[in-house]
């Protein structure tokens, strides 16, 4: 069986590039518990935008999808679940509310694991919710002249309660010695290989991702949703966990290619938070002036459907009037037409 020993495996990710971004996330944290006691009540929009921005990215991921009115109002508890897709995203939001909620109270072991799997799938009567993998799976992906490879191959289902009782004992044996944000990314990454459900195990990584963050004390996922920074980098999510799954059974992977993504989303979210908790606390700073200030600090050009997914709180008709507002002074630039068309600040003369 897999060796889950992450003391013996961590002093080995601890590379110039590593302890860099380590160093940098740790003082984000500081600096992001100053911010929210400071600011507490004038953070719940941040919380409320990046719980929908993580229940749409997150299912989006595994091709499961609604219309955006729909989303919200599914996210929100206004309505319920229409078909398949909707049930799936519901679960999800209830998962999410579970571990924003209540994160330091859920204990990491084989139980809650598959309860969180079951509520997963709650709004499904007809999923092997809550319980292991029943068959053995083969993870293909396709070459460049489409044929099927195999890609890697989880632990046999006969293998798969106890390969899970050995991994989270790992975990919480080596948290009084380990980095916590490292020993989070290893534990994720090796559940991923266990692959231990029939479905849903993309989705659940990432809820356990917010929840081993959460735990460590690293919340900053609750306010920018991580999952969308990694829908938008997917194909490089999907390269990270690739590399470092290579050699996983013979217990001679690289956990570096996937800890360094994991990281690198991470400081972008604590990247993001700063910024938008900047503007969104500011004393007098209407929504207008918010999209003029977001423009004005975005390094190239940005076009309106990344300011509307920056900003779920004001509407396309605010910011197609801050535009044109903006436009008309001369502050911005128009690029292009159409669905392309972009938008930069003109720099002071």
């Amino acid at each position: 069986m897999r060796d889950y020993n992450y003391r013996e495996k961590w002093h080995k990710l601890l590379t110039p590039e590593v302890v860099k971004k380590l160093t940098l996330i740790h003082e984000y944290k500081g600096e992001q518990r100053l911010f929210i006691e400071a600011h507490k009540d004038a953070l719940s929009e941040l919380i409320e935008i990046a719980k929908l921005q993580s229940t749409e990215a997150s299912n989006r991921m595994e091709g499961i999808s609604t219309t955006d009115d729909r989303l919200k109002n599914l996210v929100q508890s206004k309505t319920t679940p229409r078909n398949y897709s909707e049930s799936e995203i519901a679960g999800y939001r209830d998962v999410l509310n579970t571990i924003q909620e209540s994160y330091e109270y859920i204990p990491i072991n084989t139980n809650y694991l598959l309860q969180l799997h079951r509520n997963l799938y709650k709004f499904l009567g007809n999923v092997d919710r809550g319980i292991f993998r029943t068959s053995d799976h083969i993870i293909w992906e396709a070459d460049a002249d489409g044929n099927e490879i195999i890609h890697f191959r989880p632990v046999d289902a006969r293998e798969t309660p106890a390969s899970i009782d050995e991994l989270c004992k790992a975990f919480c044996s080596a948290k009084a010695e380990v980095d916590p944000l490292l020993l989070d990314v290893m534990f994720v990454l090796d559940f991923l290989c266990i692959h231990p459900f029939n479905a849903g195990n993309g989705r659940m990584s990432r809820l356990l991702t917010l929840l081993l963050l959460y735990q460590s004390g690293f919340i900053v996922g609750k306010y920018i949703s991580i999952e969308k920074i990694m829908e938008e980098s997917k194909e490089t999510y999907y390269e990270a966990l690739r590399d470092s799954s290579i050699n996983w059974h013979k217990n001679k992977n690289d956990y570096k290619p996937f800890v360094n993504y994991m990281l690198d989303v991470i400081v972008s979210a604590y990247e993001k938070f700063e910024s938008r908790a900047k503007l969104l606390t500011a004393p007098d700073l209407s929504k207008a002036d918010r999209i003029r200030e977001i423009i004005k600090n975005h390094i190239g050009t940005i076009t309106k459907s990344e300011l509307m997914d920056m900003n779920p709180d004001i509407s396309d008709t605010t910011i197609q009037r801050a535009l044109a507002e903006l436009l008309k002074s001369g502050k911005i630039k128009k690029i292009g037409g159409g669905r392309y068309t972009k938008y930069v600040w003109k720099a002071e003369d």
